[in-house]
């Protein structure tokens, strides 16, 4: 009894760790370049005293749905979005490199050009840190160019170039702070091959729908575990009602 008991309490458990991650990439599902969590469930045999009797399941999350969103137009100068594969670089916040998709860029104070979340985005020297410009535009290869205060349209100075990265999805995990960071720890090199879109964003590649349909899944499996667990106490009642009645 023991033994169904434990099966059905760690099946439940790990079906809260899967909802848990669900739910997560459901309230991510409009965050600009959110990339989403894959959850897997694997069986696991008991080990202990013996042979294993029992298999129990062990919710892991197998990596990050690499897959791109979709690129929606908003006309910003500082908005940008990777076209195919790609990442941005950028600085997290205990000071190693890490990479995002997110391309909502700004301005903070002092000039450092930052995403929207506030990471310092990394160039060619480390943060890129803009003057005081009438306008500032990124091209396709990441290139930034400012134009002067008091100078023309048609006077661009080139300034940096925002570090762009192809990193095989293997070699990537994804940190509790929402970036990428490659497994093993080493800084990537840029890559002129990624291109960037201005003047657009990258969406989540959440489908709420199909998060939706996965929430009621696990709520019927952790209610299924919940009903095993039911059974195995009225089992246990009955089980003791007998050898009461035949003492």
């Amino acid at each position: 009894m023991d033994r169904m008991l434990y099966v059905a309490m760690s099946g439940a458990k790990q079906t809260m760790l899967a909802q848990a991650s669900n739910s997560n990439n459901m309230a991510n599902a409009n965050t600009t370049g959110f990339r989403a969590d894959l959850a897997s469930f694997r069986s696991m045999p008991v080990y202990g005293a013996g042979e294993p009797t029992r298999v129990y399941a062990m919710a892991e999350r197998p990596g990050v749905d690499t897959t791109s969103g979709a690129i929606s137009a908003t006309g910003r100068d500082l908005d940008v979005a990777i076209k195919d594969d790609g990442w941005i670089a950028v600085q997290a916040k205990d000071g190693s490199e890490a990479y995002t998709r997110a391309g909502n860029l700004r301005i903070e104070d002092g000039g450092i050009l930052t995403t929207g979340s506030g990471l310092p985005v990394l160039g060619n020297g480390g943060p890129v840190a803009i003057p005081p410009a009438e306008k500032v535009a990124i091209g396709k290869d990441g290139t930034i160019s400012i134009q002067g205060i008091g100078q023309t349209a048609s006077t661009l100075t080139v300034l940096d170039r925002i570090k762009l990265v192809k990193i095989d999805s293997g070699a990537l995990v994804k940190g509790t702070d929402g970036l990428m960071r490659r497994t093993d720890g080493v800084s990537a090199e840029p890559d002129a091959t990624v291109n960037l879109v201005s003047g657009a964003l990258e969406t989540s590649n959440v489908s709420a729908v199909d998060s939706m349909v996965n929430m009621i899944t696990l709520a019927r499996q952790y209610e299924a575990q919940i009903k095993m667990m039911k059974t195995a106490e009225d089992i246990d009642s009955a089980s003791t009602q007998l050898l009461s009645l035949s003492s």
